[in-house]
């Protein structure tokens, strides 16, 4: 027993509280005392256990506290056997406390109680663990190690009508059991990333939740339901009861409860249409729950950055997705397979080119996950935006994007200024670009390029912030300085190729020669270059940059065009346009079929052109002959594409990559 100084009688209650020497208490403690209506034991951190039928036979009893002790067992409560209406339970604040057993309030009351269980030590709640009890409001929230509740912890209990498990770390609700739940309350509930069957809620009017898109989820549910609803009604079908929770007006007598669905037949004071008008036939209430259900409420709401819609947003990205990425990814792999297998010197624009196709492959591969998760979740993404967009596949899927896009830039920036270096100083052997130097450049390239996708992972801006794992976020002045810097690059990139085009134009325009066809050629190829990087760059720059400076010119839904047609153009082009199409890449890749029993014959001619122009430039080179000494500029400009068939008199010349 306790002692009676603390035990303090006051208006039928009694309060333990504040007290430093109380380690337990026993068994009958609060024994068959018919008046006391509240019972407060707070603040008693030297209270390590309370011995079953502690609490025993407290018939009036609508108030009990256990707050802030040092119990690590749950207090037995099975034996209160209280008689009071809105009973009231507070356990909060015992740290110590880990687990809610099976059949914890089996006993405490038959009537309807709101159980505050909030800021414990709890990390699961068990099976049947409210079984035998009637819950109006379970409040779970600031609970941080609750990570489970079990499927059949609300089997043979009647309710919760409101649910709060914010600040908690459960990852689900269970599937079983919510069906009576009128408000869910899942604030801060970072881990709750996806939401039980939504059939499971079906009587949920509000919601209060963490992550938009879960709205979007709860919403598009319920407008789905009410539309089958009206479909019911106009086709006469009474599937509009399976359909919709019970009838908002079938409560139960007692002011403390407001209960729809299969409660309302359970409850005291329930009075049924028959009980009403006899036998008269003339009610239905399908009609009467169908009118009368009121709107689901939740938020927070859809925002900007995450509307309510698929990953693509429309139906011809989702096709247009796919033929970009397969096309990307078969045409790099191609490129880097061939030069991979080729018996040819490495030369500088083959070890360039290299880089760039494996750039290129992972925007292809981006683009792939995209379009596979999208596929996967069309039509419900909504129930699965948080798992995605905040799962490592995401965190993958955006550091592909970032680092192919910046390597893919930089490396069409370094084999454009390699090309004007080249043209620039063609009658100066020792000054031309060596695999040395490209060496050094692109370990440069790499090293600046993972930086900047790595930032995000690193708490500098977010993949996570859209669906397309992009990063857009923008809300802390470091990450948008992240941001602007990443666009700048692009758009400084792009200016630098467009400059050194130009002086490359320039310089090979030879007005000494009599013809222009190769001119026009050089000039024809020069803009498709430019034009395919100006379609890539400008309009997502253009658009990025007023976003970066929160001035969106453009929806994200809107943005999608843009990512979807325009961002991957260089990387679906690029294996074309700088290898696949060329003269050198031909030859490599008949020799490499040649090798597996294919075209041999276009390869021994690629063979013996290759022979007899090496045994030229030999020749010319021993001769010292200072003969058309303005041809090497064209010539090696002409190497740099080989699929431009140069002038007759220059043919000798031509060098392969």
């Amino acid at each position: 027993m306790l002692p009676n100084i603390f035990l303090v009688l006051v208006f039928g209650s009694r309060e333990i509280a504040q007290s430093i020497s109380v380690e337990t208490i026993e068994t009958e403690a609060f024994n068959n005392l018919l008046n006391v209506s509240e019972i407060s034991i707070q603040n008693t951190r030297s209270l390590v256990h309370i011995h079953k039928r502690a609490f025993n036979h407290l018939p009036k009893l609508r108030y009990l506290s256990i707050s802030n002790t040092g119990i690590g067992v749950f207090p037995d409560l099975t034996s209160i056997f209280s008689l009071e209406s809105d009973f009231i339970l507070y356990i909060c604040d015992n740290l110590n406390l880990h687990s809610v057993p099976t059949n914890a309030f089996i006993g405490m009351t038959s009537e309807f109680t709101t159980m505050n269980l909030f800021n414990n030590g709890f990390q699961e709640i068990e099976s049947h663990a409210f079984n035998g009890t009637k819950i109006d409001k379970l409040v779970l929230k600031n609970n941080k190690e609750l990570r489970v509740i079990h499927e059949d912890a609300f089997k043979g209990a009647f309710g919760p009508t409101m649910l709060d498990v914010s600040s908690t770390a459960l990852e689900t609700l269970p599937s079983r059991g919510l069906e009576s739940v009128l408000m869910l309350v899942a604030r801060s509930a970072f881990t709750l990333k996806r939401l039980p069957p939504l059939n499971g809620l079906k009587s949920l009017r509000e919601a209060q939740l963490t992550y938009p898109s879960h709205c979007c989820a709860l919403l598009s549910w319920d407008s789905n339901r009410e539309g089958s609803v009206i479909t019911a009604l106009k086709n006469g079908s009474s599937n509009c009861v399976d359909n919709s929770p019970a009838n908002p007006s079938d409560v139960a007598s007692d002011d403390s409860l407001t209960l729809d669905g299969p409660l309302a037949s359970d409850i005291v004071g329930f009075t049924s249409a028959e009980d009403m008008f006899g036998s008269m036939d003339f009610y239905y209430p399908e009609l009467d729950l169908c009118q009368r259900r009121p709107a689901l409420q939740c938020s927070p709401e859809a925002d900007a950055f995450n509307p309510c819609e698929d990953i693509a947003g429309f139906g011809f990205l989702r096709v247009a997705i796919w033929f970009i990425n397969i096309l990307a990814i078969v045409g790099n792999l191609t490129v880097l397979l061939v030069l991979f297998t080729s018996r040819c010197k490495l030369t500088v624009p083959k070890f360039v080119m290299c880089h760039l196709a494996f750039a290129d492959l992972c925007i292809g591969v981006y683009l792939l996950m995209i379009a596979t998760v999208d596929l996967m979740t069309r039509g419900h993404y909504s129930q699965h935006a948080i798992e995605w967009q905040t799962g490592v596949g995401c965190g993958i899927a955006g550091f592909l994007s970032v680092f192919g896009g910046e390597l893919s830039v930089y490396t069409l920036s370094t084999i454009t200024v390699e090309r004007w270096h080249t043209i620039t100083h063609a009658l100066r052997l020792e000054r031309r670009l060596g695999l040395r130097h490209a060496s050094s450049i692109m370990v440069v390239g790499w090293v600046v390029c993972l930086g900047m996708a790595l930032l995000p992972l690193m708490g500098v801006s977010s993949y996570n912030k859209v669906s397309m794992c992009l990063p857009m976020d923008i809300e802390t002045p470091l990450s948008q300085a992240y941001v602007i810097l990443l666009l700048l690059f692009n758009v400084g990139a792009f200016l630098v190729i467009c400059g050194c085009y130009v002086c490359i134009y320039t310089a090979v325009r030879n007005p000494e020669f009599p013809g222009r066809a190769a001119d026009t050629k050089i000039a024809k190829r020069m803009a498709v270059l430019i034009f395919t990087d100006f379609l890539c760059m400008a309009p997502i720059s253009f658009f990025a940059i007023s976003a970066a400076f929160k001035v969106p010119l453009i929806t994200v839904t809107n943005s999608k065009i843009l990512l979807v047609l325009f961002y991957p153009i260089n990387s679906c082009a690029n294996p074309f346009l700088y290898a696949i199409f060329t003269r050198a890449f031909r030859k490599d890749a008949y020799i490499l079929l040649s090798s597996m029993g294919c075209c041999e014959s276009k390869a021994n001619l690629y063979r013996m052109k290759t022979y007899c122009s090496e045994n030229v430039n030999r020749s010319k080179s021993s001769s010292g002959s200072n003969k058309n000494s303005k041809a090497p500029r064209a010539v090696v400009w002409m190497s740099s594409f080989p699929h431009v068939t140069p002038r007759p008199q220059m043919q000798r010349f031509n060098l392969s990559v």
